[in-house]
């Protein structure tokens, strides 16, 4: 019988640490913005918002659409290179249902695709664990050269992106050299000296990397993953010239990406509150007022990681049927 983890597990099973530690997170960024906002002035900041036209915010969306619909094709590809028996429709599901899971600390919730591929094609979790990590490898890889293009390209540059930059490429190349994961992993077990089995799994899945060190591959993950983070990082360009706080598409762009990567730095789920924090402040250093500041930091989380939890949670359900059916 497999002794491979369920992470179907009830909450009842769980800490209550992690039970309560979303709400907590969510209750901080809320207090923190309505503290801020307080201190601003309501009236300010909403009118702000009022300057917002229902289109104005479609187009937010659209672009944020886009930016998961092109993930999500890459997330086909790489499963195919990978050699699973599914079909765009069902990497769809699965990568887009994933998204209801993204504020589970250090995204681990998002591991509910693997346990649908189990279902669906009885590959184990170690097989397809692969995947995932190419997937967010990739995500590391593009947001630091978008970080890297936009610190070149803006005016100024921002405190502490260097860093940034050269941690989440380090994290990437880690993430995608097999020999290299598969000696840190055995350096990591020599060190603990426990749990043989679990980390003879973990260096089972770094040696299915090499599958993914493919020049077609690696162009798919960095030519996707590019240009829809990039358009994130537009959205949220338009969305201070919509709000009157035009600063300039790169400096935006470089705003966007390194709040996204330091509130991930942080451990927090989705990055909630790093990533508040750390965009307020960046927008306070170019001269844009709180009372723009604080809205257009909501609204584009609102847009981006909130509108993914949407689609998640309403894609979850069907995904969760479908492999329930396909297992059984």
């Amino acid at each position: 019988m497999s002794q491979t983890p369920d992470l179907s597990a009830p909450l009842e099973t769980r800490s209550w640490r992690e039970r309560i530690m979303v709400p907590a997170l969510i209750g901080l960024v809320l207090l923190g913005l309505w503290g801020v906002g307080s201190a601003t002035g309501w009236a300010e900041i909403g009118a702000q918002l009022a300057r917002l036209h229902p289109w104005q915010v479609a187009a937010l969306l659209a672009l944020s659409a886009g930016n998961y619909l092109l993930r999500s094709l890459r997330w086909h590809g790489l499963a195919r290179r990978l050699g699973l028996p599914t079909g765009l429709a069902q990497n769809l599901r699965h990568y887009l249902g994933g998204f209801a899971m993204s504020v589970t600390p250090g995204r681990l919730g998002e591991l509910v695709r693997m346990r649908w591929l189990k279902r669906e094609t009885g590959w184990a979790i170690e097989r397809t664990a692969p995947l995932a990590l190419m997937d967010r490898a990739g995500d590391l890889a593009v947001m630091a050269l978008l970080l890297a293009l936009g610190l070149t390209l803006a005016s100024g540059g921002i405190a502490g992106a260097v860093p940034v930059v050269v941690l989440a490429l380090a994290a990437a190349i880690v993430a995608t050299r097999p020999r290299l994961l598969s000696a840190l992993v055995t350096l990591l077990y020599r060190t603990l000296g426990r749990f043989p089995r679990l980390f003879a799994r973990a260096r089972g899945a770094a040696r299915l990397l090499a599958r993914f060190s493919h020049g077609p591959t690696l162009a798919l993950v960095l030519g996707l993953g590019f240009i829809g983070w990039l358009a994130e990082g537009y959205a949220f360009h338009l969305l201070l010239g919509f709000m009157g706080a035009d600063i300039g598409l790169w400096k935006a762009l470089s705003i966007f990406v390194f709040s996204t990567l330091a509130g991930g730095l942080t451990g927090a789920p989705g990055g909630l509150g790093g990533a508040e924090a750390a965009m307020v402040a960046l927008l306070s250093l170019e001269d844009v007022p709180l009372e723009i500041s604080v809205p257009a930091t909501a609204v584009i989380r609102l847009t981006t990681l909130w509108f993914a939890i949407a689609i998640g949670l309403a894609v979850f359900p069907m995904a969760e049927r479908a492999s329930v059916r396909a297992g059984a």
